[in-house]
């Protein structure tokens, strides 16, 4: 878990100032989200297999070409 965090929120923290906008998952905040088949704080390789994401609000497919609406 400290791994996966010091990727994420950790990481927001290091920007000062602009960390308050980055690493939450809350309205007016920017987060890219993942979602994989597991729980990466047991295995941690799940996250090698990424099922979804979204970045700036966008759903993308793992090549990266957003999802057709």
């Amino acid at each position: 878990m400290q791994a996966i965090q010091a990727a994420t929120s950790t990481a927001a923290k290091v920007l000062g100032p602009l960390g308050a906008d980055l690493g939450a998952i809350a309205p007016g905040k920017y987060a890219d989200i993942i979602a994989v088949d597991g729980d990466p704080t047991s295995d941690v390789a799940v996250l090698e297999h990424v099922d979804f994401v979204m970045k700036a609000g966008v759903v993308y497919r793992q090549d990266g070409r957003p999802v057709t609406r």
